[in-house]
């Protein structure tokens, strides 16, 4: 009797309950978190102690084109912004933490539902919400940026009255474009069935070559003036090389970057018929005609091997997985449970959910794609060698090489970064390898 009721104590004993499927996300987000702030401090600290370490020598490649003088303050320039970005990085993720985990999604969502309900209303109104917060919590560190770091190496030419300007400006533009695609995405979310992850896709998709189309006549100018190239000579040049490679522009401008920053720059801008050459105004007083030439050449050469149209498939690839699985997880408790927000029921009439999958989904997704930056930057790299290549073959290498060496030191770029560093985070080779590959 004994042993059968031992065995029926053993029977009737209950049975371990496997783990919610919140908590493995809980864990998930914390252990992911908590790996890349390790990486990120040890890599951090690898390029301030390699860059320090390498700053009293001008490396020999260099000794004849740069001084110890120059080196030394992009060493110092870098360590800073490094610096920098650890606090950044800091500030950042009490921010996420407090967002998720913590609760503070959840209380504003809470909020604005106790004063506006639910419906759309609402939810524009916790998307807005959390844009302006996080705006606010950035805001010192912006300001600190870049009227101490910025302005101690030479860089800052703004006032703070442009400075405020610009926000301002920013802020309203933001407003008048995120809240009608973002209430359309809602909208969506809400109406159009199971597959809405699909219309949004090609609503999200659309709208960005629209914003590629519109920007350089109707936004880039709100901030800074556009002038077309007025010498003469450097025209030509530019025209005859775009001819040679077979690339049509709408016109050639030149922006008051200066207005700004020191910081010299080129670029090319708008889509379809809306394409235009833009270069800063301080890179015109850099550089001389042949290598203005040779770096439109470079950007040219991104072109001509279809840089552009690649990393757009990429955003379409990419975009396209993201929406389906935001379309998945938008359904499941256990995502808004996980990252510390208790969803709207069913029950509660008039209350979707979308926003808050919205936001969960932009908080966390990008501690798990930290893990694959690497390889999107060997990527960009890699591009970057094939440009330069095909400048070389349209242009002079040498002027190529002198522009991007004027290029680095007028930018305080290091010529000494950590090797590990520049392997997860550097979206352009060092000076070192550019260099390597023209004269081999």
């Amino acid at each position: 009797m004994v042993q059968r009721a031992r065995r029926l104590r053993l029977h009737c004993a209950p049975m371990p309950q496997p783990m919610p499927l919140s908590l493995w996300l809980t864990l998930a987000f914390a252990v992911a978190l908590c790996v890349s702030l390790a990486v990120r401090f040890w890599l951090a600290a690898r390029q301030i102690r390699h860059v320090a370490t390498h700053r009293q020598t001008v490396p020999p490649a260099f000794a004849q084109q740069i001084t110890l003088g120059a080196h030394q303050r992009a060493a110092d320039y870098t360590i800073a912004k490094t610096r920098f970005g650890l606090i950044e990085l800091a500030v950042g993720t009490l921010a996420l933490l407090g967002w998720t985990l913590l609760g503070g999604l959840n209380a504003l969502n809470q909020l604005l539902m106790d004063a506006l309900g639910g419906g759309m209303t609402q939810q524009l109104a916790l998307l807005a919400a959390f844009a302006l917060i996080g705006g606010a919590i950035d805001l010192p560190l912006t300001l600190y940026q870049t009227f101490v770091i910025e302005q101690r190496f030479g860089f800052n030419k703004m006032t703070l009255r442009l400075w405020l300007s610009d926000l301002a400006k920013s802020t309203v533009m933001g407003a008048l474009i995120g809240l009608p695609i973002a209430a359309l995405i809602l909208w969506l979310m809400g109406s159009a069935g199971r597959f809405w992850w699909l219309w949004a896709w090609g609503a999200w998709m659309a709208f960005n070559l629209l914003l590629l189309l519109i920007y350089p006549t109707f936004i880039a100018p709100l901030f800074n003036k556009f002038q077309p190239l007025d010498d003469e000579s450097l025209r030509s040049r530019v025209t005859a090389l775009m001819q040679r490679c077979g690339f049509a522009a709408k016109g050639l401008f030149v922006m008051d970057g200066s207005k700004r920053s020191a910081h010299a720059n080129a670029y090319f801008t708008g889509f379809g018929a809306s394409k235009r050459v833009v270069f800063y105004d301080t890179l015109l007083r850099q550089l001389e005609p042949t290598e203005v030439e040779a770096v439109l050449a470079h950007e040219l050469g991104h072109f001509r091997h279809r840089h552009v149209l690649k990393r757009m498939a990429s955003l379409f690839a990419l975009s396209f997985a993201g929406f389906a699985l935001l379309g998945w997880l938008s359904g499941q408790v256990w995502f808004y449970a996980g990252l510390g927000v208790t969803p709207n029921l069913g029950a509660t009439l008039g209350a979707p959910n979308d926003a808050l999958a919205l936001l969960l989904f932009v908080l966390a997704v990008p501690v798990f794609t930290f893990f694959i930056a690497p390889a999107l930057a060997q990527l960009s790299r890699q591009h970057e060698f094939e440009a330069d290549a095909y400048a070389i073959r349209q242009t002079s290498g040498a002027s190529l090489a002198q522009a991007l060496l004027k290029l680095y030191k007028d930018n305080a770029s290091t010529l000494t970064p950590d090797p590990l560093y520049v392997k997860f985070y550097y979206s352009h080779p060092p000076a070192s390898e550019r260099l390597a590959r023209m004269s081999a």
